[in-house]
């Protein structure tokens, strides 16, 4: 049996596990739990330097399959390669960082779930301090009731006072990047600016986009921010695999393109469709606490 993990996924893809076709039987899925534990070695070797707990990442891991609906059903390709995005940027997945976040949606295309990436408010932050030219960045929100003047041009200007009360409804986002040869850029963007980009993404109506939508408003305009920057290079791929779907688990699939299925996303599979849940925990895993907050006490870093 090889031990490469992506030599694997492939042997398992070729010979797929048989599905019932009995109406209403429920499809044979692949143990994720159990992938999530085979991949401990490649997620080690991925990690960055100063990124060396892939034992968290594997709990974190863990914790999603239990906690996001249909994630469990997920390729294991996707999730696969969706986690090695994850190690080898240095960026938790799952929401409690607020650094990645993995998203389940169903691809008409191969009639199955896949795992699109999207990266974080968070995670785009941490990957712009990697650079050794990066002095300073923010985002803000801008309401109505705000004092906020800005300007583009040979003398750009940006003010803003926010209202000490009854601020009122969003108007307005913002992003500032300070460097370290004392250059600074700045973008901002409205609300309908941001709406015209949400719309566009396959999980603007989940995911983050429901739950922390300004949030993922401070990230978009970022995103808009960075073409203006230089990137590291992580940065610059955690970029590219933004909301994408990657299937290639070797190192080498970070710089490769991941893909960008629009228009196939529904909100559940088809009714005839029955899905599986996660199985027990394996002994493996026995003992191993939820995912927490980094220092706390299931942390073990």
């Amino acid at each position: 049996m090889s031990t490469n993990l992506a030599e694997r996924v492939a042997a398992r893809r070729s010979h797929p596990p048989a599905r019932q076709t009995t109406r209403g039987a429920v499809a044979q899925q692949p143990n994720l739990v159990q992938f999530v534990q085979s991949m401990r070695g490649e997620i080690a070797r991925a990690l960055p330097a100063h990124v060396a707990n892939p034992e968290r990442i594997a709990r974190i891991a863990l914790t999603e399959l239990r906690r996001v609906e249909h994630l469990a059903e997920c390729t294991q390709e996707s999730f696969g390669g969706a986690l090695m995005t994850c190690a080898q940027l240095g960026l938790e997945p799952g929401g409690a960082l607020g650094e990645a976040y993995l998203l389940p949606f169903w691809n008409k295309r191969v009639r199955a779930y896949e795992v699109q990436l999207v990266i974080g408010y968070q995670g785009m932050i941490r990957l712009f301090w990697q650079h050794p030219a990066a002095a300073g960045l923010a985002a803000h929100t801008v309401y109505e009731n705000d004092d906020f003047e800005f300007e583009y041009g040979l003398d750009p200007v940006l003010r803003h006072k926010p209202a000490r009360s009854d601020r009122g409804r969003p108007t307005d986002y913002y992003a500032v990047a300070k460097m370290a040869n004392g250059g600074s850029a700045f973008v901002v963007m409205s609300v309908e600016d941001v709406e015209v980009i949400r719309q566009r993404s396959k999980s603007r109506d989940s995911g983050p986009w429901s739950t922390d939508y300004d949030a993922m408003a401070r990230k978009t305009v970022i995103r808009q921010l960075f073409k203006l920057l230089p990137k590291s290079p992580e940065l610059a791929r955690a970029v590219a695999h933004d909301e994408g779907v990657r299937r290639d688990l070797s190192p080498e699939g970070l710089d490769t393109p991941p893909d960008y299925i629009e228009g196939e996303v529904v909100e559940q599979a088809p009714a005839d469709e029955q899905h599986a849940t996660v199985e027990d925990v394996p002994a493996e895993f026995a003992g191993w606490p939820e995912a927490t907050e980094p220092g706390g006490a299931a942390d073990g870093s």
